[in-house]
């Protein structure tokens, strides 16, 4: 059987006990979903789309760079919205964090995401 590598870091925001901030296994580094918390302040962060896009993939980056990986190496991602008029504004900043050739991806229309926010992002990289 495969081992499995809890990452944790406290330069994202802390998971809730049940599930972990990411799990290295067979090379790969499986990320949780980060929604746009502010390690700093423990708070979601203000602004619009852009902002909280932003900061999801700040955290993915610390959780990534705590497992020994980076956003570069990032293969797939799953993006998550509450509200697809706001898929052009968040593609834009998702454009600045990936060079080509860019990791395969899942964008879906969702009706609510944790802590009423209206983006979150998951993502899987090797090492």
């Amino acid at each position: 059987m495969p081992s499995r590598t809890v990452v944790k870091t406290d330069k994202a925001p802390p998971p809730l006990p049940v599930y972990s901030q990411a799990i290295v296994c067979n090379g790969m580094v499986y990320c949780s979903g980060q929604v746009a918390i502010s390690p700093e302040t423990k708070a979601m962060v203000e602004g619009g789309i852009a902002d909280r896009t932003t900061q999801c993939f700040r955290n993915l980056s610390a959780v990534l760079e705590e497992a020994g990986s980076s956003m570069q190496n990032v293969v797939r991602v799953g993006v998550f919205l509450t509200d697809m008029t706001n898929f052009a504004a968040m593609n834009k900043v998702y454009e600045t964090f990936f060079e080509d050739p860019k990791p395969c991806r899942t964008c879906v229309a969702v009706k609510e995401l944790p802590m009423r926010t209206d983006v979150e992002i998951e993502c899987i990289a090797h090492l």
